[in-house]
């Protein structure tokens, strides 16, 4: 029960009482069990009162003093305690449904078991904070600094902790189901057997965090940073990696079924062990996650072999020069390759020539049935060639050139190899396609099968 003149004098309101504060500042007032619903506090000095059990629902605290306040078990409902001073407070199984806590310093206070369901804690600093078990799912937690906070096990399901700072902070075991971790900085952060299942980690920064256990199935983690975390045993099952920073982290006996990896950096992982199977399938691993989806594919997807029949007898590698009037030639070669069942593939050379694009082209060239080069007007096709063609003997080439033009000096290097046919001429786009069979894919198609005899 409260001390009744410490709550009537409460009732005279903020002024009275913190005037009175002032005068007793050894009193450490006692409000606990005080029924205080819906009361305008604003910038009332509460610090170090005892609140506990009190009933505070839809009270106004804006910009007050609570710090060192006994506040465990009091019913904050709906409260607002925005820029509220809440340091070291006791909070302990303190209800906070839908408070509003914008901007409120919690450093070091004590929200154990609190409820902070769909609470508003745009901003606040929680620094230290214990907030082991409380409840927060579906809290606002935008920018929120939760340096070394201790968040273990707590519920933290669809909350929104958009670019929150959580270095340091412990949230072993803690649920974060389908959260928003946008940007947020979990730098060092224990995540350990943490339930980020459906967590959309975009641009997130978990260098060097503790995921060892972590469900991480169905997450997010385009573009964040992974480099040094420890992933050991996580299940990355149905999880969607591009472009994200791998670097030196450990994947040891990760779960990696229906990953989506793409443009991830892996340099210095450990990808030992990587179990490519679902759960309740008989055990295949793997030490290679870019390579594990495709090797799941190849064992278990049906039409895997129709897709490798595509790729090595039906792709046609289409080179040339991307002008208007090449690529209108080039458009109407691919237009009568598919019509003949065949998979082409077009390659500008408008771009400047580099490494990455004989590897490109080599890469696609070693892929195709046979190759179809357009030295029309030619310009980086013949470098391109001059690097693709003496390495790779199992790709055909079939030169074609306008009959008006000249072979260029430089195609003789590439005309010796023997997988590199003879150019055929051609008066008119009309020409061309009326020759097509003859005159291109036969030629092509019986060379290709006579590399593949020998």
């Amino acid at each position: 029960m409260p001390n009744p003149e410490h709550l009537a004098k409460l009732r005279e309101g903020v002024e009275a009482w913190n005037h009175w504060r002032e005068l007793n500042r050894k009193v450490c007032p006692d409000l606990s069990g005080a029924d205080i619903i819906g009361a305008v506090l604003r910038q009332a000095d509460l610090s170090k009162a005892d609140l506990s059990k009190a009933d505070l629902r839809g009270t106004d605290l804006f910009e007050s003093n609570l710090s060192e306040a006994g506040l465990s078990g009091a019913n904050l409902n709906k409260a607002d305690l925005s820029k509220a001073d809440l340091s070291r407070a006791d909070l302990r199984g303190t209800l906070l449904k839908e408070a509003i806590l914008e901007d409120a310093d919690l450093r070091e206070a004590d929200l154990t078991g609190a409820d902070l369901f769909e609470a508003d804690l745009i901003g606040a600093e929680l620094i230290e904070a214990n907030l082991k078990e409380a409840v927060l799912n579906s809290a606002k937690l935008i920018e929120a600094d939760l340096r070394g906070a201790i968040l273990t096990e707590a519920n933290l399901i669809k909350a929104d902790l958009y670019g929150a700072d959580l270095r340091g902070a412990n949230l072993f075991g803690a649920h974060l189901g389908s959260a928003q971790l946008i940007g947020a900085h979990l730098i060092e952060a224990n995540l350990s057997k943490a339930d980020l299942s459906g967590a959309n980690l975009f641009g997130a920064h978990l260098i060097g965090a503790d995921l060892i256990k972590a469900d991480l199935s169905r997450a997010m983690l385009i573009q964040a940073n992974l480099s040094r975390a420890k992933l050991n045993m996580a299940d990355l099952s149905l999880a969607t990696l591009v472009e994200t920073n791998l670097e030196r982290a450990d994947l040891t006996s990760c779960s990696v079924h229906g990953i989506s990896v793409w443009d991830v950096k892996l340099e210095g992982a450990i990808q030992s062990n990587l179990v490519i199977t679902h759960r309740g399938q008989s055990v295949i691993q793997i030490d290679n996650l870019e390579v594990a989806q495709f090797i799941y594919l190849l064992l278990n997807n049906e039409r895997i072999r129709h897709v490798i029949d595509t790729i090595t007898s039906k792709v046609v590698l289409i080179l040339g020069r991307f002008t208007p009037e090449r690529r209108a030639v080039l458009d109407a070669l691919r237009d009568a390759l598919r019509k003949h069942d065949y998979l082409p593939i077009l390659f500008d050379f408008e771009k400047p020539s580099s490494q990455t694009t004989v590897e490109t082209i080599s890469t696609l060239a070693h892929m195709a049935k046979f190759v179809i080069a357009d030295l029309t007007d030619a310009k980086s096709i013949l470098q391109e060639l001059q690097a693709i063609v003496p390495l790779s003997p199992s790709a055909v080439v079939q030169p074609l050139l306008l009959a008006s033009q000249e072979e260029p000096g430089m195609f003789d290097f590439v005309r010796r190899f023997p997988w590199v046919l003879e150019t055929h001429r051609y008066a008119t786009k009309q020409t061309l396609l009326a020759e097509l069979d003859r005159m291109v894919i036969a030629p092509a198609e019986a060379k290709a099968k006579e590399l593949a005899r020998k």
